[in-house]
């Protein structure tokens, strides 16, 4: 009840700042598009989102200028389905991306030992050339375009320059900073390294190259796509920065433990990784580069800033990051910890200042609505599953509708395979392990722990018709059980988190929170010795 009420006094407490409705102005230009996407940052991983841990003021500053909506949601709980959404407009469901590009698939699964029910079906390997992507129209009506940072949507021959982007810093096929990690040299093949820049953030190295490409195109229109591997693992950061956030830990108390058993794996439970929140803050300072760079070149009036995340923070798995408590889960499951992401956009001419929109939301609205904030004509049969929320910042409203997912795989984090769909206050999960659903009302029980099934059955049943509908005549694929299933061995994996995992968690995090501690000797290569 604590975690549900500090929740909903956050959310009153936005509300009552934000003082403007929308009022719409005629602007001179066609607008510059400045997007800005995360990777794995969760819901309330921002001060802005309520963390009272982690420190984002120029992020902030997007949310205090602009339009949040509290009920935005990725299209996916895990990244490559969520990017290739962004870029298409489409749902997983239809492009058939529906996992991380290169994820195992069929009998290859069972390598990963998690000895699960189901085997997942094929995934697509890159992002179809069939489909007309963002940056290709608005290139159509005279928009230089720029990718920077992590794309993770194919290989050679399916990079950002092969789906409409005249310049690519930085992406590729790879999902995390795996070559050179967060400080140079990067090593990435996409993004050349300088002498000057030994030791700079990767954060701050994308930053750099968006701004170049800002002030070169300063007196054409273009979208500057920027795409950071923060807050992905393996997460790094200063020696600054983490004695920082490891002092305010201690300030704040640190709980007695840290971790505690979800369904199949260990799961964080409080806001206090000194590291994580290091990467965070740089991540922070490299938006707060390019805005002043906005600012400093006269194009911060006309220029639509967005930003969000490909889906949610990772709580479980991965480097066991974060927490997104009163919201359950985390990347990769299908509650609204995985699902629920920071939704900022800032239409510069609309004066928002902060308003707030209660409106679900989804990874799909943002190409319709870019077209239509450029005064271009939208497109619903290329972006299929979005639709334009440029009503909304106007301060109308669009018809209330339904929110589907399709995610019929195993989230390394620990997730289920299973489908969603939310509309209203009301979210039902549909498992694809025996085809058993749950009801939630969002509204009274944003912890996903009360089911309502049996209390609201004409509801249940309702939902149920509307997703089994939604995926009639989509080329939709289904994990199929696995005939060499054992509960037997599903136990003993269950018990080797409980029992050898968890504790050794418990570890590191105490060990990040000791005074004195650090990764090697050089803090990941952040500490530039000088010759």
């Amino acid at each position: 009840m604590k975690n549900i009420f500090q929740f909903s006094f956050f959310l009153l407490a936005l509300i009552t700042l934000s003082c403007k409705q929308a009022t719409p102005e005629t602007k001179s230009a066609k607008p510059n598009i400045l997007f800005i996407l995360a990777d794995d940052l969760g819901y309330n991983d921002l001060s802005c989102m309520g963390s009272t841990y982690y420190e984002t003021p120029n992020i902030d500053k997007i949310a205090q200028q602009g339009m949040v909506f509290t009920n935005g949601y990725a299209a996916c709980q895990v990244c490559s389905p969520s990017r290739a959404s962004l870029m298409t407009g489409k749902s997983p469901a239809r492009h058939g991306i529906t996992d991380w590009i290169g994820a195992p698939t069929g009998e290859n699964w069972r390598k990963h030992k998690r000895y699960t029910k189901t085997l997942p079906p094929s995934n697509g390997d890159h992002l179809p050339h069939e489909y007309t992507t963002l940056p290709e129209l608005l290139k159509t009506a005279g928009y230089a375009t720029f990718f920077a940072g992590k794309w993770h949507l194919g290989n050679e021959g399916s990079h950002p320059e092969d789906h409409g982007f005249d310049e690519n810093q930085g992406g590729y096929h790879r999902g995390g900073p795996y070559s050179g990690g967060f400080f140079s040299p990067f090593n990435n093949p996409k993004m050349e390294d300088y002498p000057a820049e030994k030791g700079m953030s990767l954060s701050a190295k994308l930053a750099k190259e968006t701004s170049a490409f800002i002030e070169e195109n300063k007196d054409t229109t273009f979208l500057a796509y920027l795409s950071f591997y923060a807050v992905h693992a393996p997460i790094q950061t200063s020696e600054d920065k983490w004695n920082k956030y490891r002092k305010k830990a201690e300030q704040q108390g640190i709980a007695d433990t840290g971790f505690k058993m979800e369904r199949r794996m260990p799961i964080r439970q409080h806001q206090d990784n000194p590291v994580y929140a290091g990467l965070i803050e740089q991540m922070d300072d490299a938006v707060g580069q390019v805005l002043q760079t906005l600012e400093q070149l006269g194009l911060a009036d006309n220029t639509i800033v967005i930003f969000t995340s490909d889906n949610g923070g990772v709580t479980s798995g991965d480097n066991f990051s974060t927490s997104l408590s009163p919201l359950r889960g985390g990347k990769g499951y299908q509650w609204e910890g995985g699902l629920r992401v920071p939704y900022l956009v800032n239409v510069p001419w609309l004066n928002h200042n902060g308003q707030q929109n209660n409106t679900p939301v989804n990874g799909t609205d943002f190409f319709p609505t870019l077209l239509d904030l450029a005064n271009i004509p939208l497109r619903p049969d290329l972006h299929n599953d979005g639709v334009s929320l440029k009503p909304i910042l106007e301060g109308k409203t669009i018809n209330q509708r339904a929110l589907t997912w399709h995610y019929p795989h195993y989230g390394n984090q620990g997730g289920d395979p299973s489908a969603v769909i939310r509309e209203g206050v009301w979210k039902l999960i549909r498992y694809y392990e025996d085809g058993h659903e749950e009801l939630y009302n969002l509204e009274k029980d944003i912890e996903e722990q009360i089911e309502v099934s049996a209390t609201f059955p004409e509801i249940a049943a309702r939902l149920s018709q509307q997703l089994t509908d939604e995926f009639d005549g989509l080329p939709v694929l289904y994990p199929t059980l696995d005939s060499l299933y054992s509960e037997d061995s599903f136990q003993l994996k269950y018990r080797y988190y409980e029992e050898t995992l968890l504790p050794r968690l418990e570890k590191q995090r105490a060990d990040f929170l000791t005074e004195g501690w650090s990764p090697n000797a050089d803090w990941w290569g952040s500490k530039v010795t000088v010759d």
